[in-house]
């Protein structure tokens, strides 16, 4: 970066490489459209005004507006591979994310955390990370090995860490675990994203004066306001299936945008797809009846501002000339996309090792592993789902019953879940039961399971369980949905167990016929497996089932299946 030719572009003593001229540019600072040229020069915004350049885009008639920013995503939850990611979210507006790998660290640990962080250096798209910092998540699940302070340490000198990943063990922040706070002593570790769903009052106080600063689990307008506040940031999300957005787009209309920023943590492919990315959310929120100037300001100089990315998120001189032409205020939808000054060329397809592949070991498992033998008249713990959401109740009532067996129902929305630990081949596997999936028979199965990753199955009888996880471990991973044994569709997900090598077009298909398969099987809700994944997740409350067994995360133990 030459700064001195820069500044000689500034004052106009030298042309620019490229000026995007007539269009209406949108300063983030003042919410003004302002009739003003953009001069760029070596990728970065050198002058707004009258300038000369090599080359002239005509934007007459279009609004130019900053590149969007994801505040916090998981770069695994798409399925893709980052150079397929970056072809996907690129054209819809997103210039850079701020990623949580512990998805991959969780499978390969910190070996796959650093090959994720070289295999993003050269994309197109600006990839940041954030140190995992809860790998496991809680005690009572089983990645394929912990990370410790060290591991953290490593990770937080790389270029691009900007600091500590999601503090997902909320409880022991709280009651000041030493563990939780070696980790926020770290060098590098003075910037923190949380996670504190449900977290309120004196508790919350603890989990802020732990020097944390953000939150993406607020689901109500209430919860907001109060993380607002005590110091931190709202960062609002609308992933595929814990859809906030409207909830608490009130925060902004009371408050503005100060503190408060958009994210989308987990999105499927196909949704993003055919519902848009961080440019869906803008949408959305004008929409709702947000100013389109506030909107654009949440996707892009917040985020920025939160992460302390200085040359992200505004269209001003010495700011990154990333850069999106709109033909409205109302879709989103960019008419043309320049990152670092230049329109987008074709991303070169990376290859894989096979050392990131091969994750799922476990040995033949047979139906009879999914039978439920149940004694007397004892009731049930049953996970309850909420619709669109990754929290759930904890129900208790009483199982039906079929030769001394506890069974799936259709009648009664009640089916099996199961489980099974899938990277040291221990053989240990969870049971219970879940109502409100729809589900009438069949099983689906996935190896995407959040935050360990072991093998999640949900079926109507132990024989298409059996199924889906024999063909899992054929595939080293993916997700399947199973009727009568056959398999009715699949998608392979052999990195990790996570990520499909698969080109874009055929993820986002192969995703969405899954997705029908289990519609076809009486699901309910729009994203059937990534629902499925959120019930192995220990940290969200308030029933959950990780591979040791029934979690109650309100009271944070392992609690039985059956209720004495």
């Amino acid at each position: 970066m030459d700064l001195a030719r820069r500044l000689a572009v500034a004052r106009g003593d030298e042309p620019a490489d490229l000026v995007v001229r007539g269009g209406r540019v949108l300063s983030v600072f003042t919410r003004e459209w302002l009739e003003t040229g953009i001069a760029i020069a070596d990728g970065h915004v050198a002058g707004l005004g009258d300038y000369e350049g090599a080359e002239e885009l005509d934007a007459s008639g279009r609004f130019v507006v900053p590149g969007f920013i994801d505040a916090h995503m998981h770069l695994e939850s798409p399925k893709l591979l980052p150079d397929e990611f970056a072809r996907l979210v690129l054209p819809l507006g997103t210039t850079a994310v701020v990623a949580d790998p512990h998805e991959l660290a969780n499978v390969l640990g910190t070996d796959g955390v650093h090959w994720l962080l070289d295999f993003c250096a050269e994309l197109p798209l600006d990839v940041y990370f954030m140190a995992s910092s809860s790998v496991p998540a809680s005690h009572f699940e089983s990645p394929r090995r912990a990370l410790n302070e060290g591991d953290l340490q490593g990770l937080l000198r790389r270029r691009r860490v900007l600091g500590l990943a999601e503090m997902m063990n909320f409880p022991g922040v709280v009651a000041g675990d030493a563990s939780e706070l070696a980790k926020l002593a770290l060098t590098g570790a003075g910037h923190v994203d949380g996670h504190a769903p449900g977290v309120v009052g004196k508790e919350l106080n603890a989990y802020a004066a732990a020097g944390i600063r953000s939150d993406h689990e607020a689901l109500t307008v209430e919860e907001g306001r109060e993380r607002l506040r005590a110091g931190m940031w709202v960062l609002i999300r609308e992933a595929s299936m814990a859809r906030n957005l409207r909830a608490l787009l009130p925060l902004v209309e009371e408050f503005g945008t100060a503190r408060i920023a958009f994210c989308t943590d987990d999105k499927d492919p196909d949704d993003i797809a055919e519902n848009g990315h961080v440019n869906g959310m803008v949408r959305e929120a004008v929409a709702a009846g947000i100013a389109a100037e506030d909107a654009l300001v949440l996707a892009s100089l917040n985020p920025a501002l939160w992460h302390g990315l200085d040359h992200l998120g505004a269209l001003a001189p010495g700011f990154q000339a990333d850069v999106l032409i709109l033909p409205d205020l109302e879709s989103f939808d960019p008419e043309l996309v320049l990152k670092r000054g230049r329109a987008v060329e074709e991303i070169a397809r990376s290859e894989v090792p096979e050392w990131v592949k091969h994750t799922v070991r476990i040995e033949p498992v047979g139906a009879e592993r999914f039978r439920i033998d149940w004694p007397g008249e004892a009731d049930a713990r049953v996970i309850g789902l909420v619709p669109d959401q990754i929290v759930t109740e904890s129900l208790v009532e009483a199982p039906t019953l079929h030769d001394g067996q506890a069974v799936a129902d259709p009648e009664r929305d009640l089916a099996k879940i199961a489980v099974v630990e899938r990277h040291l081949g221990t053989g240990r596997i969870g049971l219970g039961l879940v109502r409100g999936f729809g589900l009438q028979r069949g099983a689906l199965g996935s190896t995407v399971a959040h935050d360990a990753h072991n093998l999640v199955v949900v079926g109507m009888n132990d024989a298409d369980m059996a199924r889906v996880v024999e063909r899992l471990a054929e595939l080293g991973g993916g997700i399947v949905a199973v009727e009568n044994g056959a398999v009715l569709a699949e998608l392979p997900l052999p990195v990790g167990g996570l990520l499909s090598d698969l080109p874009l077009a055929e993820v986002v298909e192969r995703s969405r016929a899954c997705t029908e398969a289990a519609e076809r099987l009486g699901c309910r809700g729009s994203t059937p497996f990534l629902t499925m994944s959120f019930l192995a997740l220990s940290v969200i409350p308030s029933l959950k089932i990780t591979d040791q067994g029934l979690v109650d995360v309100d009271r944070f133990e392992l609690v039985p299946l059956q209720v004495a």
